[in-house]
């Protein structure tokens, strides 16, 4: 009665050993390229690739993109230098040199040390102030 009991569980670890070493093989992958373990491997690898980033929540979603709380717009001037445009409800009225103070303030924590060069206003149809168009230069 033994020696049946004993073919019996050797009968059955006998695939389990072969699947265990087949998993063995592919975590070490000791499969040479061409072969249908290889294929396996590799499309395995690929539907991992494609289908986790739908299943899996990362977190690695980019930040929103935020306007700048001042409101300031810059492009280029088309010589090699930039313009600011900055909405005149981030500064308050002044005169010439006030202006031009708090237009700096702005425009320094964006671009480094700067020097304004000139500065126009923008207005509206009914000459409203809605914003200030700076050119600076960098000291």
């Amino acid at each position: 009665m033994s020696s049946t009991a004993t073919g019996a569980v050797e009968a059955t670890s006998l695939p389990m050993k072969g699947v265990w070493s087949t998993i063995r093989s592919y975590i070490l992958w000791q499969h040479e390229r061409g072969t249908l373990h290889y294929d396996i491997m590799v499309t395995l690898i690929l539907i991992f690739v494609f289908v986790s980033p739908r299943a899996i929540n990362f977190n690695d979603k980019p930040a929103p993109l935020t306007q700048h709380p001042k409101g300031v717009l810059v492009t280029p001037d088309g010589a090699g230098g930039l313009v600011y445009q900055i909405d005149a409800a981030a500064l308050m009225d002044g005169d010439d040199s006030a202006i031009r103070e708090q237009l700096r303030r702005t425009i320094e924590p964006i671009s480094g040390d700067v020097a304004i060069a000139r500065y126009e206003t923008v207005t509206n149809f009914k000459g409203q102030v809605q914003g200030y168009r700076v050119w600076v230069k960098r000291k």
